[in-house]
Order: structure tokens, then sequence, then C-alpha cells
């Protein structure tokens, strides 16, 4: 395949994709349920069948969002570390160095979150 033919190809598919993309869209627009009269039951917040207790509009402190960022640095740590372990003999030397250098870098940012006091809940 030459170089003009490939980037036709990736045009082609680039261009399905927008097709595609819009097309969903355009559809999904036509064939909504349109709702004639917003209800208070319908506005309302949903507390699994119960009556809210209090407004849905609650402040979270902001070390929540910095726990959950942690987690998923390790989260993304094993997505990673399982299919790197199983294929480590028929990759080789430079698999192991490159996730050696991975490793590092997320602990890097384990101690740096450590060292912040991200992970204390005081």
């Amino acid at each position: 395949m030459s170089a003009s033919e490939a980037w036709i190809a990736a045009g082609t598919f680039t261009g399905v994709a927008f097709v595609i993309a819009a097309g969903t869209l355009i559809a999904a627009a036509l064939l909504r349920v349109r709702a004639r009269k917003h209800s208070e039951a319908r506005t309302r917040t949903y507390e699994c069948g119960e009556e809210p207790d209090g407004g849905a509009w609650v402040r979270f402190h902001p070390r929540y969002y910095l726990v959950a960022l942690v987690f998923v640095i390790f989260d993304v740590e094993a997505v990673f570390l399982l299919p790197w372990a199983v294929s480590l003999r028929s990759v080789g030397a430079v698999a192991l160095w490159s996730m050696l250098a991975f490793l590092a870098i997320l602990l890097l940012g384990w101690v740096y979150a450590v060292k912040k006091g991200a992970l204390r809940w005081v």
C-alpha cells in the first residue's frame, strides 16, 4: 500500500466516522420523546424512591477529588501491569525496563500525593 492510498483510507475512515456520528445525533434529535409539560415530580431529585433529604447541590471537599485522582493513577497502573506480566517472556528486557520506568513515574506521583497530604482524611 502506497502512502497516498494510506491517506485515502485514513480520510475515508475519518469521513465515515463523522457521517455516522452526525447521523446518530440527528436521528436522536428527530426520534426523541418530547414532554408536553414538566411536572413537579419530574423536576425533583430522585433518591431510590425515597423523599429527597436536602438539596441536590452538596459541596464536596476538594480532597475527595484528589483521592479519586490518586485512585485513577493506581487503577491505570493495574490495567497496564497485568498484560505486561503475562507477556513478559515474549517481549524481553526492553519491556521490563519500560515498565520499571512507568512504575517509577507512578511512584513519583504517589510520593507527591503523600507529601501534599492528599491521602489523609483528617
